[in-house]
């Protein structure tokens, strides 16, 4: 309705003149393929962008901010700065992020370092709160590892892909709760950038 309302008028062929094409994710990615060479024109948008994951799922998200940050240290940007502990003044809004089982060995090394610390796992293609759970104690990950138990709820698969996350202890709170602030725009072109 609300498209028709602003004049637009409804086209059932590709081939014919179109601006806006409202799919399923899969749609868009069989249509937007590399083997179907098809691309889209200047004035055409579509509602999801194919590979859009790469900043929608935990793990990719994580991968491509860090990828981001040494861009950005490559240039000299002043976005890469970091204080004198080595952490980044502006880019920090990401708390030390491991992907599991992979990097098992390097999560050991930081959960050594402060082993009275609270981690948060989560499954890397899982959303609303789906699967997650802290740990306290290496004990409860690696009995999680072994057959999906140990202080870890039954629902939680251990053959999933998980990062785990320093669990921030004093978060902000609003009104005494913690919070989810979720923003949605609308990215018209990812290059350029256009939100």
């Amino acid at each position: 309705d609300n498209f028709e309302r602003r004049g637009w008028v409804r086209v059932f062929e590709l081939e014919d003149g179109w601006n806006f094409y409202w799919a399923s994710v899969h749609t868009v990615r069989s249509m937007f393929s590399l083997d179907s060479g098809f691309r889209l024109g200047d004035d055409q948008f579509v509602n999801h962008f194919p590979n859009h994951y790469e900043l929608t799922r935990k793990d990719l998200m994580v991968k491509n901010i860090k990828r981001y940050r040494k861009e950005l240290e490559k240039e000299g940007s002043p976005l890469a700065e970091k204080d004198e502990t080595g952490r980044y003044i502006h880019l920090d809004f990401v708390p030390l992020t491991i992907l599991l089982p992979a990097d098992y060995n390097i999560f050991l090394e930081e959960f050594r370092k402060n082993p009275n610390s609270p981690w948060i796992m989560k499954p890397t293609g899982k959303a609303q709160g789906v699967g997650i759970f802290i740990v306290t104690k290496l004990s409860q990950l690696k009995k999680w590892a072994r057959d999906g138990k140990g202080g870890v709820p039954s629902h939680v698969p251990a053959k999933d892909a998980y990062i785990i996350q320093r669990y921030l202890e004093n978060p902000l709170l609003i009104g005494g709760k913690k919070f989810d602030l979720r923003l949605y725009v609308l990215v018209t072109s990812y290059r350029p950038l256009k939100v």
